[in-house]
């Protein structure tokens, strides 16, 4: 794993420098949104660490930026920023995780390891398929008929977990357990948020719809006659 820190503290980049590197993983470290930007252009990386609260542009904007030109890059905000909107604006933004400052060097280890199993590939020609959505490996390509979707690294492992369990109703409980990997108990409708993604790129402009809301109870994924 090769891991882009993006923080203007020095003390806390060099911090995180050192812990990844001491648990054998590569690290590189960007004081700012341009040097980030500079080195996502020139080298790949595995997950982005990124602050909110960088000079000249915010981390907010970076993690827009990389979803539209990595969209499958993972990004982890680390922050102190711990409110329940600043959790929602980091999700809205396209990041993967959010963990508050302070924190256990070993849980950030353990989200980036989840992060990490979430965009390794599938098993060789493994296909995923409901209806005429595919979900194909080692690629990763998404399609819904011709047409190839383009998920971040969190959609996508939403949108395999519903393909792996088709047909079946999943609490939200569930989805927090299995998607997010770890407890997420911040209060926030996240699971709702990310359907309402995968919705608008999977669903919206497609027939027949795959994705059903269960009242009381959460979502299944699941082709129903017309």
């Amino acid at each position: 794993m090769k891991i882009l820190i993006v923080e203007d503290e020095l003390n806390v980049a060099a911090f995180l420098k050192g812990g990844l590197e001491d648990h054998g993983l590569a690290a590189a470290v960007a004081l700012d949104a341009i040097s980030a930007q500079r080195l996502l252009a020139a080298h790949e990386y595995t997950a982005v660490i990124l602050d909110v609260n960088l000079p000249e542009m915010s981390g907010l904007e970076l993690c827009r930026y990389i979803r539209q030109r990595h969209p499958q890059l993972p990004v982890l905000i680390l922050t102190g920023m711990s409110s329940t909107d600043d959790k929602l604006q980091g999700f809205d933004a396209g990041a993967d995780d959010y963990l508050v400052k302070p924190f256990e060097f070993n849980e950030l280890l353990a989200r980036l390891r989840a992060l990490h199993r979430r965009y390794a590939v599938l098993p060789e020609e493994q296909v995923l398929k409901v209806a005429d959505l595919e979900l194909h490996g080692p690629s990763r390509l998404v399609k819904r008929g011709n047409q190839r979707i383009d998920l971040t690294v969190r959609e996508l492992a939403l949108l395999e977990y519903f393909m792996h369990n088709q047909g079946r109703a999943l609490t939200r409980q569930e989805i927090v357990g299995e998607v997010w990997d770890l407890s997420f108990n911040t209060g926030t409708n996240v699971v709702d948020v990310y359907v309402n993604y995968l919705r608008k790129k999977i669903d919206k402009d497609f027939s027949p719809k795959l994705i059903h809301t269960l009242n009381g109870i959460g979502y299944i994924l699941e082709e129903r006659p017309a």
